[in-house]
């Protein structure tokens, strides 16, 4: 999962490298006369593979966003896969926290560890999220 936007932009330019040699290879094949079809045949095997990872970190954040935590384990993680899944940057997060940049990625480099309630809930309320919670008692310690 991308958490940082150093990552991102990184995936970012993987992308638009292998969108250039794609454009190039269809140059190169329009040169020796192929066909649109066969083309087309060619190049749409190799088309999927930079969709699918531009895709990869959203649906890999939308797939963790619905799994369940237990007594707050995993918290933390869960922030910033619902910050990743809403398609927010830290920046744009920070933005709405009133708070700088830095201090969000601080905070999702360490998954929240150091979190309070009341700071969750500025963070749940800043991704727009409403939390809902079941408290089950399974076994009393005695």
């Amino acid at each position: 999962m991308t958490r940082k936007e150093t990552e991102y932009h990184a995936a970012v330019l993987r992308l638009r490298a292998e969108q250039e040699r794609l454009a190039e290879h269809r140059e190169h094949m329009e040169g020796l006369g192929i066909t649109s079809d066969e083309m087309q045949w060619v190049l749409d095997p190799q088309r999927s593979f930079p969709e699918e990872e531009e895709d990869e970190d959203e649906d890999e954040a939308a797939a963790e966003v619905g799994r369940e935590f237990s007594n707050l384990r995993g918290f933390g993680t869960m922030l910033v896969t619902l910050r990743i899944a809403l398609g927010l940057t830290q920046r744009e997060l920070a933005e709405r926290l009133h708070i700088d940049a830095s201090q969000v990625s601080r905070d999702e480099c360490n998954e929240y560890r150091r979190l309070t309630v009341k700071r969750a809930s500025r963070i749940l309320d800043a991704l727009g999220v409403d939390l809902r919670s079941v408290v089950e008692v399974t076994d009393v310690p005695r």
